[in-house]
C-alpha cells in the first residue's frame, strides 16, 4: 500500500541506531483533528448523519442499550439519562482496582459485573455497536481526560510507546504524526494521529473499528509485532493521545481514509 511504501522511504530516510525521540510535541495552539486532514467530500460524507455508514453500528448500539436480549438488565435500566459527555473522559483509570480502561474495557467490566453476561470479543459488532453508541453521546463534545495522579503515570507509558521507534522499519508514530503532518503522502494528508473520532468507519476498511486496530495497522505497517487487543500499553497510548487532544471534539463515529 502507498502509505507502507512511504513510510518505509521515510524510515530509511531518517534511520539511526537510537531509540531516543527526535520528534517535538505539538504546541496546543496547532492541534488539529484528522477531520481537517480529509478531503470535503469525505467531511460531507462525515457529517451527513443519513450517508455516514458509521451510524448503522450506532443505531445497533442503541437498539443493544436499551433492550439487549440474554441479559438480566439492559443497559438502559442503569443508564436511563442516557451517557453524554461520558466518552469524551475515557480512557479513565478505576478508583477501586487503579486499572486503565478505554470504553471496550469499562463496556465489558459492566456486563460481567452488573449484567452477568460474558465480556465481547474487541472488533466484534456487538462490542463496536455499544461503544459507537456509547461515543456518539458525547458527540461534538470537547475532549477532557483525567491527567493527574494514576492517570499521569499512563500517560507517561503511553506517550513514551508513541516516541518509541520500533520494527524493522526503525520508525515511531511521533514521526510521522509530530513531525510530518501536513505533508503530503501524494493524494493524501498526514494527520497528527488523534483518537478523537474512533470508534470510526476507515473507508481501508470499508468498517467500523476501534483505536486499537488502528494502533495496530500502524505497528503492523512499520513491520513491528502488534500487540494483543485489550493491551495496557495501547490503552496507555489511547489515553495519552486523548491528553495530547484536549479539547478537541468527540467526532465519533468519524470517517477517516
Amino acid at each position: 500500500m502507498i502509505w507502507r511504501v512511504c513510510l518505509a522511504m521515510l524510515a530509511l530516510a531518517a534511520c539511526s541506531e537510537t531509540s531516543e525521540p527526535t520528534a517535538q510535541d505539538i504546541m496546543p495552539a496547532d492541534i488539529q483533528s484528522g477531520y481537517v486532514f480529509l478531503t470535503a467530500e469525505t467531511q460531507a460524507l462525515q457529517d451527513d448523519t443519513f450517508a455516514n455508514p458509521g451510524y448503522l453500528w450506532v443505531d445497533r448500539g442503541a437498539a443493544l442499550f436499551n433492550n439487549e436480549l440474554g441479559v438480566t438488565q439492559s443497559c438502559a435500566s442503569c443508564h436511563s439519562g442516557g451517557l453524554a459527555g461520558v466518552a469524551a473522559t475515557y480512557p479513565k483509570v478505576d478508583p477501586d482496582t487503579q486499572k486503565l480502561h478505554n470504553l471496550e474495557s469499562r463496556i465489558n467490566q459492566c456486563r460481567t459485573q452488573n449484567q452477568d453476561v460474558p465480556s465481547l470479543d474487541y472488533e466484534s459488532d456487538t462490542l463496536l455497536s455499544l461503544t459507537a453508541y456509547v461515543a456518539n453521546q458525547s458527540l461534538g463534545m470537547p475532549q477532557a481526560v483525567e491527567t493527574t495522579g494514576e492517570a499521569a503515570d499512563y500517560i507517561e507509558q503511553g506517550r513514551a510507546y508513541f516516541y518509541t521507534r520500533r520494527g524493522q522499519f526503525n520508525f515511531s508514530c511521533a514521526q510521522c504524526h509530530n513531525d510530518s503532518w501536513g505533508l503530503k503522502l501524494r493524494g493524501d494528508t498526514i494527520s497528527q494521529g488523534h483518537g478523537n473520532g474512533f470508534p470510526a468507519y476507515r473507508l481501508e476498511w470499508e468498517s467500523l473499528g476501534s483505536l486499537q486496530r488502528r494502533l495496530r495497522d500502524c505497528d503492523i505497517g512499520v513491520r513491528a509485532e502488534p500487540l494483543p487487543y485489550g493491551s495496557e500499553t495501547y490503552k496507555s497510548v489511547e489515553l495519552y493521545l486523548a491528553a495530547r487532544a484536549a479539547g478537541l471534539p468527540i467526532e465519533s463515529p468519524a470517517i477517516r481514509r
